[in-house]
C-alpha cells in the first residue's frame, strides 16, 4: 500500500511520539507554520480556518477536535485544512494548561467552588467515566447492573464546567490567532507574488534564457 508505513510502531512508541515528536516540537510547531502559510485560499479564510480550529481545541470533547473544527470553519466559510491544522493547538503540551483554565473559569460562571487538586482529580473522573462506560456496555450482555455514578460525576465536575468555562478563554485564544496569522500569511502571499512577478518580468526580458532545470548551451 502506498501509505502503509514500512516500520510498524508499538504502542509504546506510538504513545510516546504523541507525547515528544520525532523532530520536537519545535519542528513540529514549524512544520504547521509553514503549511498554513502555503495553503491556497485568502488569509481571511485561512484566519478564519485556524480560529474554528483553536476554538475546538478547548472543547471537552477530546478525539472530536478534528469534526468540530470542519463544523465551525463550515460555519464561519473558513479554510478546512486551516481549521484542522487548528487543532493542533491542543496537544499534549497544552491540555492539562486548556482543561485547568476552561474548569476553573466554568465553576467560576456557573457560581461553584473550585475543586482542589483539579490537576490530579480530572485524570481520576476521565478514568471513573470511562470504567463506567466500560462495565454498563458489559452489563448489556450479562447479570451485572448498570451503575451511571462515576459518569454522573463526571458530567457535573468535569464535562459541564469544562464546557462552559472553555468558551471565553477558547475565543479569546481564537481571536488571538486569527490577528496573529492572518497578517503574517498575507505578507508570505504577497511576498511570493513579487518573487514571482520578477521571475516572469526577469524571463519576459529574456525569452531565449534556458527555464529552470533546463541545461544552456556549452
Amino acid at each position: 500500500m502506498v501509505f502503509k508505513r514500512r516500520d510498524r510502531r508499538s504502542v509504546g512508541r506510538a504513545v510516546a511520539e504523541a507525547l515528544y515528536p520525532r523532530g520536537g516540537w519545535r519542528r513540529a510547531f514549524g512544520y504547521v507554520k509553514h503549511r498554513l502559510q502555503r495553503l491556497p485560499d485568502t488569509p481571511e479564510k485561512i484566519g478564519r480556518g485556524i480560529f474554528a480550529g483553536v476554538l475546538a481545541s478547548w472543547t471537552p470533547f477530546y478525539g472530536l477536535h478534528f469534526i468540530i473544527a470542519v463544523i465551525f470553519a463550515k460555519i464561519g466559510r473558513g479554510n478546512m485544512l486551516a481549521a484542522l491544522l487548528g487543532t493542533f493547538f491542543g496537544n499534549p503540551l497544552t491540555y492539562v494548561p486548556i482543561g485547568v483554565v476552561a474548569l476553573q473559569t466554568g465553576f467560576f460562571i456557573m457560581g461553584r467552588p473550585p475543586h482542589r487538586d483539579i490537576e490530579t482529580s480530572l485524570m481520576g473522573k476521565f478514568g471513573a467515566a470511562g470504567q463506567d462506560l466500560w462495565h454498563n456496555f458489559g452489563a448489556l450482555f450479562g447479570p451485572d447492573r448498570a451503575d451511571w455514578r462515576g459518569l454522573a460525576l463526571f458530567y457535573d465536575d468535569v464535562f459541564l464546567p469544562y464546557l462552559v468555562g472553555g468558551i471565553l478563554p477558547g475565543l479569546i485564544s481564537a481571536f488571538a490567532c486569527y490577528w496573529l496569522f492572518v497578517p503574517v500569511i498575507s505578507a508570505y502571499q504577497n511576498r511570493r507574488r513579487r518573487k514571482l512577478r520578477a521571475k516572469l518580468q526577469a524571463l519576459g526580458k529574456n525569452p531565449s534564457a534556458p527555464a529552470d532545470g533546463a541545461a544552456g548551451p556549452d
